[in-house]
């Protein structure tokens, strides 16, 4: 393996966006009641929304909780529909909650307690495929990075093997320079002129229209480990406060095939492909509060600062065409980029909820999140090209308001559960990331100390994926469909 620092990455808004978002996981309880569980508390994965919730347990308690993820796209591209479809099982939360109350009556502060989460808030493993003959070639992508670099800085040098030359252009020249020389000895661009001076680039290819496949799949976790501490304060006030250390692993491959050019065109088939595998931490607090306004109706507010997500990206790439170097194979993925460490800040996020108690024989609940998605932030903003991706951040995504109902019916052992979500697309013109609705249905069963729980989770996406940076532009449309089934097992001591 071949390494290399390089100077700049090719972060764009889509990779700040991804990891801003945290998907309803957790307890089957928590996911079958849409996650709305501010005002209520008394579930682990509740601390997500408000660290308040711990202090509402009267016991020692403790959950697993394992998923099965089942991903459905269809996607239409260039007015071709393709389906994909993918599905994996992961245990996906465990947690307890260790409660002290105090011996003495007469206190203020009726018990503490302290909680240790781990959740899994994304799951990466999907696939989708886009098919369909377009008038956007691939050389167009080569092309936009190319002219202007002069050709004396992406030839190889004396003695100099290719994957040599590659790696060392992206650590020197940057992103953009790397992509150059890949289309120069990929056989996608000629020089205007064969000179080192020369910054002008000609396209080997030919055609009106071309063929394109393209798939993509990705695979990996945002997972966060909450430390929490809570108390509650005379009969009805409960207060808390979170750690939460995510860390994340992300791999994303996708394969490009080019071909159905002209007749007479020099090139009759280009393959690209691309490998990128980011790991890195996160950290966020929280803050909240649970008051019982009385014995039916309670309400809670909760703050969670802004994530700080430290990521190191590594990439490599394969291209070939019939004019591509003899020598293209050795650029392949045991040849690998390796960024310097960067950081995403994500926005900040304000909850408001409400939540009604019938006794003994049910609730209903709701919550309402607000987070400005325009205040994300790719760092350093020295970089030039993270501060061109703020300065579209800013321009383009707006406050995203998240709306969670969720609802609960006991019948002596048996709870019944039902649940809806609906999140605002983070972006302004509310099509390039649709808005998101999910419903959702479970059942607990408790005997004895012990319970278990089974939840039905559906959430429904439009999204608009543009294959590359820039070049290719028209968009794959992709309809996501993600059903996730959970089961829970929770001991109360």
């Amino acid at each position: 393996m071949v390494l290399a620092c390089a100077i700049a990455s090719a972060q764009n808004i889509t990779d700040v966006l991804q990891y801003s978002r945290e998907n309803l996981q957790g307890t089957a309880r928590f996911q079958a009641m849409g996650g709305a569980f501010g005002a209520l508390g008394g579930d682990l994965s509740a601390l997500n929304t408000n660290p308040a919730g711990s202090a509402v347990f009267n016991t020692n308690f403790f959950t697993i909780s394992a998923t099965h993820y089942n991903r459905d796209n269809d996607t239409r591209y260039e007015n071709i529909v393709s389906g994909t479809k993918a599905s994996t099982t992961d245990i996906n939360q465990a947690g307890g909650v260790f409660i002290y109350k105090k011996a003495n009556d007469n206190s203020y502060w009726k018990k503490i307690a302290l909680a240790f989460n781990y959740d899994v808030v994304q799951n990466f493993n999907n696939s989708f495929t886009a098919s369909g003959r377009s008038n956007q070639g691939i050389d167009t992508y080569f092309s936009n990075f190319a002219q202007g670099v002069p050709l004396g800085d992406i030839r190889l040098q004396d003695n100099e093997y290719i994957e040599e030359a590659y790696l060392d252009i992206g650590a020197n020249f940057g992103f953009g320079d790397q992509q150059a020389f890949l289309g120069y000895f990929g056989g996608i661009l000629d020089p205007s002129e064969d000179t080192n001076a020369n910054t002008s680039y000609i396209s080997n290819t030919k055609y009106t229209t071309v063929d394109h496949h393209f798939l993509e799949k990705t695979s990996g976790y945002n997972s966060k480990f909450t430390a929490n501490i809570a108390a509650q304060y005379q009969d009805n006030l409960y207060v808390g406060a979170s750690l939460n250390f995510h860390t994340i692993v992300y791999e994303k491959l996708t394969e490009f095939t080019e071909s159905g050019y002209d007749a007479d065109s020099r090139i009759k088939r280009t393959i690209f492909d691309n490998l990128l595998h980011t790991e890195g931490t996160g950290f966020s607090l929280n803050l909240g509060l649970i008051a019982k306004l009385n014995n039916n109706v309670r309400i809670g507010g909760s703050y969670q600062s802004p994530t700080w997500y430290r990521l190191q990206d590594e990439t490599s790439q394969r291209i070939n065409s019939d004019l591509a170097d003899d020598d293209i194979s050795f650029i392949n993925f045991d040849v690998v980029n390796v960024f310097e460490t960067h950081t995403i800040k994500t926005p900040a996020k304000l909850t408001g909820s409400i939540a009604i108690i019938f006794g003994k024989d049910g609730l209903l609940s709701f919550d309402y999140d607000y987070q400005d998605m325009s205040k994300a932030e790719l760092r350093p903003t020295s970089d030039s090209s993270f501060s061109n991706v703020n300065k579209t951040i800013l321009n383009e995504l707006g406050t995203v308001s998240t709306f969670r109902l969720g609802g609960e019916y006991r019948i002596d052992n048996v709870s019944l559960r039902g649940g809806y979500t609906f999140k605002q697309s983070p972006y302004v013109n509310g099509n390039t990331i649709g808005e998101l609705t999910g419903y959702s249905a479970g059942v607990g069963y408790s005997f004895g100390p012990n319970r278990i729980d089974l939840s039905l989770n559906r959430i429904e996406q439009d999204v608009d994926k543009q294959l590359f940076d820039t070049g290719i532009i028209t968009p794959a449309k992709i309809n996501a469909r993600n059903t996730n089934i959970t089961l829970s097992y929770s001991i109360n001591l």
